[in-house]
């Protein structure tokens, strides 16, 4: 079995909520960083900003594509490609109310109630999904790709 990781990343934050700013200063594999990050960019107009729910939609994206990629493979059905997309709804004041998946697959070999399937359990599965269960409405639009 596979050893637990640890992932890191440091924020500096100046001032108070709505007129403060803050700065994502790097992660730990360094691969990005400074991000600034404000509450105008989070709550209203993003601009070039991004915002801890930008981040959380990247990070279910990647994680949602990684667990289908896994279930398709193991069922015998590797996809050539997929195309994900995490949209997450931020709602000031009550927080993230809803992230909507959405994934479209080139797979030979499979039909689309397969496809379907196996993003749905994928959703379920991953452990971003997991993170969030019982938080906010989880849902994943499924397309096969046609040639």
């Amino acid at each position: 079995m596979a050893e637990a990781t640890e992932r890191t990343a440091e924020v500096t934050w100046r001032g108070d909520l709505l007129d403060g700013e803050g700065t994502i200063e790097r992660v730990g594999t360094g691969a990005f960083g400074p991000l600034e990050v404000t509450w105008k960019a989070r709550a209203e107009d993003q601009g070039s900003l991004t915002s801890p729910e930008e981040l959380i939609a990247a990070a279910h994206a990647a994680c949602f594509s990684m667990a289908l990629s896994s279930a398709l493979a193991k069922g015998g059905t590797p996809a050539e490609e997929l195309r994900s997309r995490a949209n997450v709804t931020f709602v000031p004041g009550t927080g993230i109310t809803r992230i909507a998946l959405e994934v479209e697959g080139a797979v030979p070999g499979l039909d689309d109630d397969g496809f379907r399937s196996a993003a749905e359990q994928a959703k379920d599965n991953c452990p971003v999904s997991q993170a969030v269960t019982g938080n906010v409405e989880l849902s994943v639009d499924a397309r096969l790709r046609t040639s």
